[in-house]
């Protein structure tokens, strides 16, 4: 089913793109795909853009109990190279009236690397397939496919300042101005992104200003399904909601966010979670119409807090086991600018992530959680070693306290206009709360991120 809606799609956009090239009216076509016209609210306008990134990448080491769980190279074998594309956008956007527009998205996005261990392993077990077997966004034939990251309609000024969207959209939890201040995706996720709080969710939203004429100060509420792409299963919706300011002439950025969603809420288990995030940026290029943040200098603050309620089951030494609420939390720092305006320019960033506030090792012996992304298992690795019928065999040793050290740094040369090659280092340290073992991967990379369709250019948007 997936795959005959995608190739639906596919020719559908086909059709649009055949369309305004065969139209006998060259200002139809330049309406159809025209980025200023579609910005400008012109009637029957659209545009038609896109982006990708990609490496060239280099595993140097490789944590020994394939730790990390939901990162770009858990589970890689040191030494390993690989050419990749980490995501491919397709997207196109059209006004339908000077009120109404439509968004379209369609996405290809490698989430989990070959060779990475399986999902949903209990602690203790063994699991073994070929070197090669994935999950995420691949087919059963381990081939890239597209699917549809966003479909909505926009409601625009249904009062003054604010627009009413509905369908599937991005959230309100850091695509909007987190996402973009940090600039570099291409590189890495931002520090919730990592733990998967939903980019994208089906739902209906208002975003707005509460000065349309200025802009500095707004918000956006969203209610989805808390199920990104995927048909909702549950009775319970996902709550979002975000609160920004622009201070001195939008230079200063400050940006609240918070989420609730049940995920169980029977008699004998209240089961929620609820993320409380703040962000803080400063960008020396701004003007009093917008942050600049791919020129200039950038430094930029995120963190979060996830109250599990009643979510993490721990084992007790003497027997038994209690049923804990934990705080998973995180915090990111960076900087980034110019070495050469407008050609040469530096990043770095440092993540620091605890994902248990509750070890006791005088009172328990493991911990188990429930929410996804924040019940990682670590795995022992192991290797066959013929090349002929690779296998891997994972072993989950049942750790989800071990804390994680992020950091990354690079270059990034304007070779054009959204065209950027990027060398960089990827590393992510694991220590564990309840053992003595401390490991980390590292991975030496050339990143390349290209766009087209649309005006802008901040190095890996």
């Amino acid at each position: 089913m997936k795959s005959l809606i995608t190739k639906t799609l596919l020719r559908l956009s086909l059709m649009i793109i055949i369309a305004s090239f065969i139209s006998n009216s060259t200002e139809a076509q330049s309406a159809l795909i025209n980025d200023s016209l579609y910005k400008a609210g012109v009637e029957n306008a659209g545009r038609l853009w896109g982006y990708a990134f990609g490496d060239f990448a280099y595993k140097s080491h490789s944590d020994s109990l394939s730790r990390g769980g939901s990162n770009q190279y858990t589970g890689i074998r040191p030494q390993t190279t690989m050419f990749q594309f980490r995501r491919i956008y397709l997207g196109y956007d059209y006004n339908i009236s000077k009120k109404f527009s439509a968004e379209l998205l369609l996405a290809a996005e490698d989430n989990f690397p070959p060779g990475a261990p399986p999902v949903g392993s209990a602690g203790g077990t063994t699991t073994s397939f070929s070197a090669g077997n994935s999950t995420g966004d691949l087919l059963t034939n381990q081939k890239m496919t597209f699917y549809i990251k966003n479909m909505n309609i926009r409601w625009k000024g249904i009062w003054k300042g604010t627009d009413l969207v509905v369908g599937e959209m991005a959230t309100p939890a850091f695509p909007f101005i987190s996402e973009k201040v940090w600039s570099y995706r291409s590189i890495e996720r931002t520090i919730s992104d990592i733990r998967r709080t939903p980019s994208y969710d089906f739902g209906v939203s208002l975003q707005g200003t509460f000065d349309p004429e200025t802009k500095n100060f707004g918000y956006n509420l969203l209610a989805a399904n808390g199920t990104s792409d995927k048909p909702d299963y549950t009775p319970y919706k996902w709550f979002y909601a975000d609160v920004y300011a622009y201070l001195g002439h939008k230079h200063v950025v400050i940006d609240l966010y918070a989420d609730y969603q049940r995920l169980n809420w029977s008699p004998t288990w209240k089961h929620s979670r609820q993320m409380i995030k703040g962000f803080l940026a400063w960008n020396s290029s701004a003007t009093d119409k917008s942050m600049n943040p791919g020129s200039g200098y950038t430094i930029g603050v995120e963190g979060f807090i996830n109250t599990l309620k009643n979510d993490n089951v721990a084992a007790k030494i003497a027997g038994g086991a209690d049923t804990l609420t934990t705080a998973p939390s995180g915090i990111s720092f960076y900087i980034h600018g110019d070495i050469i305006p407008n050609k040469l320019r530096f990043f770095a960033r440092y993540d620091i992530y605890n994902p248990n506030n509750k070890v006791d090792q005088n009172t328990y012996k493991s911990y188990s959680g429930n929410t996804s992304n924040y019940n990682d298992n670590s795995f022992h690795t192991v290797y066959n070693g013929i090349a002929a019928t690779p296998t891997v065999t994972y072993t989950t040793t049942g750790d989800q306290t071990y804390k994680q050290s992020f950091i990354t740094a690079g270059l990034d040369f304007k070779a054009a206009n959204r065209v950027h090659f990027m060398p960089n280092v990827w590393y992510n340290s694991y220590s564990s709360q309840i053992a003595s073992n401390k490991d980390h991967d590292l991975v030496f990379r050339l990143t390349f991120f290209f766009a087209f369709g649309k005006n802008y250019d901040n190095g890996g948007f």
